[in-house]
């Protein structure tokens, strides 16, 4: 048993320089799409932002006591 050669065709997928619209999708009705997501998800939304607006609030309160500790 002999090899034959077998004759493989490429396929190439390239975008073209000349499209304007490569995601679309994405940023349709993006204010819509996240509303929704938070609106199903509630608790898990409040929380993951729970701790991180505390530690920026206690983060800007700890450097204004500091800025006016060295005031005078």
């Amino acid at each position: 048993m002999g090899k034959t050669p077998v004759r493989m065709k490429a396929v190439v997928y390239a975008l073209s320089p000349f499209q304007q619209k490569v995601m679309p999708g994405l940023w349709k009705d993006f204010t819509t799409k996240i509303h929704h997501k938070v609106s199903e998800n509630w608790l898990s939304a409040t929380l993951l932002l729970t701790p991180l607006v505390g530690t920026y609030s206690y983060v800007q309160y700890y450097k204004e006591n500091e800025k006016l500790a060295h005031r005078y």
